[in-house]
């Protein structure tokens, strides 16, 4: 017996966050209003990433099509019909309807609602998802890249234990270990009669602890003041790790660290050719053409916040003779990019940061890690609560994603920053505000 086959109706925004979404619905029913096409339509002309999402999800409706009637249904490779609606409910007064495309995409689940089928109701807008059930829809979220921000993954664990085992670590440098991690994985060892904690880093392939030095040396004149800052500068200035995310709240370091690795491996150690440094332009992805002047006098407005971990940074370091952050950016040590313009680019042998990525989407974040060519690294810093996307939360943004999707890969690494550092009203205001 034939199950009920279930209908989702499509909203534009789940397209521009992930154009081919309608193959995540497997062997269902997939219903895109027309007039999710009129907004796609609209939305094709822009340079940034939404409207290469909507000319992506357009040439996928396109395809669709040719192998039949999409007025009617298609089916399409995952098993489900895909089907565009073109009318929506007459029962509901002309007045909420005027001139108002998200309701008339709305009322399109409603009149299939109301023929009898059951329908599900998809939108990133949380708005919409409201209008929706007051009308009594079933309406929910794209789930697909979603992640549980409350058990995201920190990247090391606190264990209590004995003074024996620790006074063996510090000595002999690893000591064996029973407990499971994912590579790169650390662990916070504490035992009672030992005031300071001591950090070890868990060697998967020996199933070892590796002892990590309290004593680390300052890296571009910048010390780590805190266990997370020192985990954290430890995955930097490893070779072996090609993928650092750091997440924290704004004083926890994230930017300041980074930048410091990424001085010290390409002035001091030859590693890297440059540093380039990249952070989501505006909020709302706006195009920086939009602002007077050449690309790094239209940059600095949104790159601010980078030099002043920049200046920092120089203030300490004194390799070099170097006196600003515009003396190493004439000399091609560090590059600034925008964000929609690292697509399509490889890049080779650089030392990549990319500030503020929870403003990101996941299918950005793919797109700028896979730019990253032989001999790269490329780290990854954010705060997923402080998020200005009206699309993206905690759960859903590109760099949650991105720390469940590689936990456990060998060339990744990832520290949650906890403490604020900046100053004590900076830590206060981050957590009361």
């Amino acid at each position: 017996m034939r199950r009920d086959v279930k209908t989702f109706v499509i909203d534009t925004n789940v397209l521009i966050h992930r154009p081919d979404a309608i193959l995540s619905f497997r062997d269902e029913e997939v219903v895109v209003p027309l007039w999710v096409l009129e907004e796609l339509d609209h939305l094709k002309t822009y340079s940034d990433e939404r409207g290469r999402n909507a000319r992506h999800a357009i040439r996928f409706l396109d395809k669709a099509g040719k192998s039949g009637d999409l007025s009617t249904g298609v089916k399409i490779e995952n098993g489900s019909i895909l089907r565009v609606a073109l009318t929506h409910s007459k029962d509901i007064p002309s007045d909420v309807l005027r001139d108002k495309l998200d309701n008339k995409i709305i009322l399109t689940a409603y009149e299939i609602q109301r023929q009898g089928g059951t329908v599900f109701f998809v939108s990133k807008d949380i708005n919409a998802r409201v209008k929706a059930t007051a009308l009594g829809i079933k309406a929910v979220d794209y789930e697909k890249q979603k992640v549980n921000i409350e058990r995201l993954y920190s990247g090391f664990t606190h264990v209590a234990t004995n003074a024996d085992l620790i006074a063996e670590l510090e000595e002999k440098g690893t000591v064996a270990w029973a407990e499971k991690y994912p590579p790169n994985h650390f662990v916070v060892l504490r035992a009672k009669g030992i005031e300071e904690s001591v950090i070890a880093r868990y060697d998967h392939i020996s199933n070892e602890l590796c002892y990590l030095d309290h004593k680390m040396p300052s890296v571009a004149g910048v010390r780590p003041l805190n266990d997370e800052q020192r985990m954290a500068f430890d995955l930097l200035l490893d070779d072996s790790v090609h993928l650092v995310s750091m997440v924290g709240k704004a004083g926890t370091g994230k930017t300041l660290l980074a930048i410091a690795a990424g001085l010290k491996l390409t002035l001091e150690d030859r590693q890297y050719t440059k540093v380039l440094v990249s952070r989501p332009v505006v909020p709302l992805g706006k195009d920086i053409g939009y602002l007077p002047g050449a690309k790094n006098e239209k940059l600095s407005h949104w790159m601010q916040p980078l030099f002043d971990n920049l200046e920092f940074v120089l203030a300490a370091y004194k390799k070099q003779n170097i006196k600003n952050a515009e003396q190493l950016m004439n000399n091609k040590v560090i590059e600034l990019e925008a964000i929609s313009y690292i697509r399509g680019r490889s890049l080779p042998n650089q030392f990549i940061i990319i500030d503020e990525a929870q403003n990101l989407s996941p299918h950005e974040i793919k797109t700028i890690v896979s730019r990253a060519g032989e001999g790269s690294k490329v780290v990854l810093t954010g705060d997923p609560y402080q998020i200005d996307s009206p699309y993206l939360d905690a759960n859903s943004n590109g760099l949650s994603y991105l720390v469940e999707a590689f936990k456990g890969e060998e060339l990744f690494g990832h520290v949650t920053l906890q403490r604020s550092e900046r100053s004590k009203l900076a830590e206060l205001a981050a957590e009361l505000l």
